[in-house]
Formats: C-alpha cells, sequence, structure tokens
C-alpha cells in the first residue's frame, strides 16, 4: 500500500502543477475526463506490483515428483469465491507449509482454512496429477475453479479417514493454460488446533508429478511403509490356525486357544487396517474397528498367563474387562476426533502397565523359576517395554520447543527406520519376534509331542504283542464243541477281552468282557482281567464265583473306570450256567437269551451275580457280542442296533465282526460262537 500512495500522490500533484493556469478556459467536463485518465493510467504500474506480490511456484521443468512447498497464501473463514482461479487474494496471509498454521491463527482458529497457490506449468505438458496424503479429515482441491477431488464433507463436518494416497491427474486442457490456480478448502477441528503440531496442509500433503510416477511411488511407499506390519499380522493369523488345530486335540493346553483368540482378533481387525491406507473411508466405520479393542487386553494378559500356568482370578478378570474398555474408549474418540493428550494418556495407562511393566515382571519370575518357554516369550516383551518407554519419554520431550528436533529425530528412528525400500518400526521388530517367539515355542512342543509319540507307538507295539499272546486267535480244541471267535480293536490295542479253555470233566469255561476306554490303559487293565481268569479257572468253573473274583481284582485298578464281563460254564451235556456283570446277553440260536443285570465288575465290593440256566442242545450255537457290534455306526450317524446284531447272530463269528465293521467300526468288536456237535459229527 506504501507503494500505491506515492505513485498516485505524485501523478496528481505534476497534473495541478502543469495545468493550472490554463483550469479558467477549460470546461467542467474536460477537467473530469483529464482527471479520470490520469487515474486510469496510473491503475497499471499499482496492478502490476500488487501481481508481483503472489507467488508462484515453477513447474515448468518438473522432471520429478515435487511436494508442493512454495509460499502459500492462507486465510480463515469459508466462501465458495475463494476457489476461483482470477480470485484476488493478494491480501491473504503468506504461509510456508514447512511451518504450523498456527501461529498464523493464534486466537481465531477458524473451522476452516482455505490455502491457494499459483504454479507456472509449461502448456504443452500432459499427464501431470496432484497426489494427496493425510491432509485433513475433510478437503476439497480445487484447480482453476474446479473441483478435483474431495474427502470427507467440509460444511457441515462429515469426517473420513486421512492415510490414503489419493491421485488425480489434471485435465490437459487446464494444463494449457500455463499456469494452475490450486485452491485448498481444509476443515480443521478444534481437536486438532489443541492435540496437533501441524494441523491443516503440510509440505508433504501435496505432490505435482506425471501421473504414472506418482502411482507408482505410492503403492512403493504403501508397501514399504506396511511391509512388516502386514508380515507379523498375517503371520500371526496362520498361527493362531494351526494352534486352533492344535487345541481341538489338546483341549488341557488353553495357550493354544489364547492364540488362535489373538490370531482371530488379528483377522477381525486387518480390514479396518488396509481398507484406509488405499481409500478414505467415515471416521464413524472405524467405530465397529475399536469395538474389538475390548477384547485385547484380556486376551494379550490370558496367553501370557496361560504359557505361565497362572489363573485369572476375579480381580483380574474385573480390572482387565475396565482397561478393555477404556482401551476401545480411546480408539473410538481417536476415530471421530481424537483426545487431548492427558485425556490419551489416562485411558491407554491401564494397559500401558499391563504391557509394559506386569507381563515382563511376571515372565521374569517364571523363567527365573526354570520355565524356558517364559524366557523365550520374554525377549520381544522387554524389546517392546522398551519402546514404550521410548515413546512416552520422546512425546514428553517433544512437548518442550528446545527439545523438539532431538525428540523429532527418536520419534522417526523408533518408528521409521529405513532399512532399504522399507521403513522399519521398532513396534513392528518387538511384534515380528513375538510371534517368532510362539511359533517356536509350537516347534519345540510339536518336536518333544513327536517324540513321545514315538515313545508310545513303542509301547503300543510291545503291548499289542503281549494282547496277541493273551487273546490268541487259535482257541484250544474242545471235544463236543466248534468255537469261532473274531476280534478288531478299534485301536493298535483294545480294551475287549475273551477267553475259551477247557473245563475238567469235559466242556468249557467261557469269559468276555469290555474294559471302558481304548487304548494303552484298557489294554493294562485286560492283561490284569485275563490273568485273573485264568488263574480263578484253576480252581472254580462256577460263572458266579468268576464275576466275583474279577472285581475283586479290579476293585481299586480302574481309577474310576470299569469293565463289563459274561462268564459261562458249558458242560460236555449241553448244561449251561451263566453269570453277567453289565455285558451283553448272548444269542442262542438267533434268539436273545434273558438274563438278570448286574453292576459292571469294579464299582462296588460284594457285588452278588446271579446264575441262569439253560441248555444247550446238539447242533445249537451259542453267540457272544461285544458293544462293538451293536453301537456300529454309518455316516449318517445310524447305529447297527439289536436288530440287526439278532438277525446275523447265526451266521460266522468273522461273518457277524466283518459287517460290524463295514456298517462303521467305532469301538473294539469281538464275536465267540460256541455250537454244539452233535454225536455223530465228534464220533467221525
Amino acid at each position: 500500500m506504501v507503494g500505491w500512495n506515492r505513485v498516485s500522490g505524485g501523478c496528481l500533484i505534476s497534473f495541478v502543477r502543469r495545468d493550472f493556469l490554463r483550469m479558467r478556459s477549460w470546461s467542467l467536463f474536460s477537467l473530469i475526463a483529464l482527471t479520470a485518465t490520469c487515474l486510469f493510467a496510473m491503475s497499471f504500474p499499482a496492478r502490476s506490483q500488487a501481481e508481483s506480490r503472489v507467488p508462484v511456484f515453477d513447474a515448468t521443468v518438473l522432471r520429478e515428483p515435487a511436494d508442493l512447498g512454495g509460499i502459500w497464501l492462507v486465510h480463515g473463514g469459508d466462501d465458495p469465491a475463494y476457489a476461483r482461479a482470477d480470485f484476488d487474494d493478494s491480501q491473504w496471509i503468506p504461509f510456508d507449509p514447512r511451518s504450523s498454521v498456527i501461529a498464523l491463527f493464534q486466537r481465531s482458529r477458524p473451522d476452516v482454512v482455505w490455502y491457494r497457490l499459483r504454479v507456472r506449468v509449461d502448456p504443452a505438458q500432459s499427464g501431470l496429477a496432484l497426489r494427496e496424503v493425510n491432509l485433513a479429515r475433510a478437503f476439497e482441491i480445487y484447480v482453476n475453479g474446479e473441483r478435483l477431488f474431495a474427502s470427507g464433507q467440509v460444511e457441515p463436518f462429515v469426517a473420513y479417514t486421512p492415510y490414503a494416497r489419493l491421485l488425480e491427474r489434471i485435465p490437459d486442457r487446464v494444463l494449457a493454460t500455463g499456469t494452475l490456480s490450486i485452491a485448498l478448502r481444509v476443515r480443521i477441528s478444534q481437536s486438532e488446533w489443541t492435540n496437533t503440531q501441524n494441523p491443516g496442509f503440510y509440505i508433504a500433503n501435496l505432490t505435482l508429478g506425471q501421473e504414472g510416477t506418482l502411482y507408482r511411488d505410492g503403492w512403493l511407499a504403501v508397501v514399504g511403509e506396511n511391509a512388516f506390519r502386514w508380515l507379523d499380522r498375517f503371520w500371526l493369523i496362520g498361527l493362531g490356525l494351526v494352534a486352533l488345530v492344535l487345541f481341538t486335540g489338546q483341549r488341557r493346553q488353553t495357550e493354544y486357544l489364547w492364540i488362535f483368540a489373538m490370531g482371530a482378533l488379528q483377522l477381525l481387525e486387518t480390514p479396518f487396517q488396509l481398507v484406509p491406507l488405499f481409500q478414505n473411508i467415515p471416521a464413524t466405520w472405524l467405530i465397529l474397528g475399536a469395538v474389538f479393542r475390548v477384547a485385547s487386553p484380556y486376551i494379550y494378559v490370558s496367553l501370557y498367563f496361560a504359557f505361565v500356568h497362572q489363573r485369572l482370578g476375579w480381580r483380574w478378570r474385573a480390572f482387565l474387562a475396565v482397561t478393555g474398555l477404556l482401551n476401545a474408549a480411546n480408539a473410538m474418540i481417536d476415530a471421530l476426533g481424537g483426545l487431548s493428550l492427558p485425556a490419551q494418556f489416562l485411558t491407554s495407562f491401564p494397559f500401558i502397565v499391563l504391557i509394559s511393566v506386569v507381563i515382563p515382571i511376571v515372565l521374569a519370575l517364571h523363567w527365573r523359576r526354570g520355565n524356558r518357554e517364559a524366557g523365550i516369550l520374554l525377549i520381544p516383551v522387554v524389546l517392546l517395554s522398551l519402546y514404550i518407554y521410548a515413546e512416552f519419554a520422546l512425546g514428553t520431550m517433544f512437548q518442550f520447543p528446545a527439545w523438539k528436533d532431538t525428540a523429532l529425530r527418536g520419534l522417526n528412528l523408533i518408528d521409521r527406520f529405513p532399512a532399504g525400500p522399507f521403513s522399519l518400526s521398532l513396534d513392528n521388530v518387538s511384534g515380528i519376534l513375538s510371534t517368532i517367539s510362539l511359533s517356536i515355542i509350537l516347534l519345540l512342543r510339536a518336536t518333544t509331542t513327536s517324540r513321545r509319540q514315538a515313545l508310545l507307538e513303542g509301547e503300543l507295539a510291545a503291548a499289542q504283542e503281549v494282547q496277541e499272546v493273551l487273546l490268541p486267535e487259535q482257541i484250544e480244541t474242545v471235544p463236543g464243541f466248534k468255537v469261532e471267535t473274531a476280534y478288531q480293536p478299534a485301536q493298535q490295542v483294545g480294551g475287549d477281552f475273551f477267553q475259551v479253555l477247557p473245563a475238567h470233566g469235559g466242556g468249557l469255561l467261557l469269559a468276555i468282557g469290555d474294559v471302558a476306554g481304548k487304548g494303552l490303559p484298557a489294554a493294562m487293565l485286560v492283561s490284569v482281567l485275563v490273568g485273573a481268569i485264568r488263574a480263578t479257572a484253576d480252581h472254580t468253573h462256577s460263572p458266579e464265583e468268576m464275576l466275583l473274583s474279577l472285581n475283586e481284582r479290579l476293585m481299586g485298578r480302574a481309577k474310576g473306570g470299569f469293565s463289563t464281563a459274561l462268564a459261562a460254564h458249558i458242560a460236555a451235556d449241553g448244561h449251561v450256567s451263566m453269570a453277567n456283570a453289565g455285558h451283553l446277553s448272548p444269542y442262542l440260536d438267533g434268539r436273545e437269551v434273558p438274563m438278570p443285570g448286574a453292576l459292571p465288575l469294579g464299582i462296588q465290593a460284594n457285588v452278588r451275580y446271579e446264575t441262569s440256566e439253560l441248555y444247550l442242545a446238539p447242533g445249537s450255537r451259542l453267540t457272544f457280542y461285544s458293544d462293538g457290534v451293536v453301537e456300529a455306526r454309518n455316516e449318517q450317524g445310524e447305529l447297527f442296533g439289536f436288530e440287526r446284531s439278532k438277525a446275523i447272530s447265526t451266521q460266522s463269528a468273522e461273518a457277524i465282526a466283518e459287517a460290524a465293521r463295514q456298517f462303521g467300526q467305532s469301538d473294539d468288536i469281538t464275536v465267540v460262537t460256541i455250537e454244539r456237535e452233535d454225536a455223530a459229527a465228534t464220533a467221525a
């Protein structure tokens, strides 16, 4: 304004002095015309000087993408006219985007701030584009009065995420003008004025360059900044699936369940972490992702406590519930605009204490007590704790102007350390090491399990050999009787047993039963019972006495289990006496033999077993089953059942066992058939 006053005043005084003596001969009209002509002439140098004050960013020889870091003009308030290319912004405040706009609006702090910059381009150039990142939660960008792109809604305010790299090509017809008037309409919320160092536009928010180059650089930046974070996330998700498979087979290992829960939490949060990197979305959508933060403290603490076998009491559960709610509230409010620094610290403090103090102390104590897995997990936990301490210390230093540069260098070092084309954070390193630690523990456990499995398989093979001796396929011939047996264990060793022994004075003694359970424990009880059967058969043929002896032998050895059994003495003349201890009744020539029930062996001492009598005529057949025949189940869940068992009871033992197996074996199958031969067949 000083220059303008000096030029206009000098011209008018010269005109008056030069023509004052001749003024009387002029008409009033002539005087007015001469005055207007002089004023119009004076306006040209004044306007030229005003335009020379408007900063221009020279991009006529742009060879690579450049941040628009020239001197911008800034103004608080909102008017659609500010977007026009011909708008006179010469009275606006010059602004260097390397500094903070807070210094320009210390008192007013308007909700909407406009920024303008003129860019000189080569009119023959084409393919130029603008790339925006992290400008604001709501903004609009205009080029020569045309809106190029926008995110969110400035007025009324609708916040969007600001993290995506938005890219828009500038129309060639606009480039042909040779000058680009770029106008930014930016919404700055009061929380951003209060809680951020550089609200609104900053130099790195807007880049000009060739569209293809900006597109490629944007993808490389996204991958480089997030590669290690993605690696950790998807590795943990995969590890969680492995842990779930392990948990289905080892239900007592609850740490596997918590690893899966942590992986599932990462999977649920993934869309809310990935999508905003490629497309700005309404900030309210992040509230849904913040809901999952409620479970973070509980899952995190439960995982580490499970590895050291420490239970969570009700006080711990209550504390973790409150911590989870505060954690979720912090994330929700941050999605909507952010908390003040003191409020952020208070809502995050309980979780910070858990991660950086409680968990390291618990793991260290159990590591000193000899828990190797606690020592493996302690390494990444200590690293994460150091990262939290450093963030807190540097964040505190950043609040003091004298230490701000030092704090910023420290934050960049621990949060964005360059590693070739990638950006590495100490937080990412601790996360990856944590996932590696969990993987190492699962690998070590798998190795230990493989060794134990090999030992167990050796023990099972030995038990199988013993059981083959105890339950031989070939039964000693008993004159006057035809005996057939079939035995098909569901596993390597089974819980079924049977013994067919010749009786003194002719005839035979039969014992058949089923120990509750499968595998090696059941096989061990089978060996006890078979030994007891043979010992008892040396001094009695009474079925009742045999069951009493077996019951006494089993009491105290079954550890809460039991065994069904049926004992029968078949005399040479066909007289049959039988006693039952909870076993299936036999079939006589296809008809079920009714027998009184009784408790299985090993449940109660001094049980009385009632004896049943019947006659086995020459040519007749008794068929004895274990419940593996009746309980065979097909793919549709249908049982083989009693009716089918009864219908095939007159077939051979092998045929019956094979029919049950083909139907769908789920338990040990044992079949014994005893047929009394007639006198002619015996004589022959």
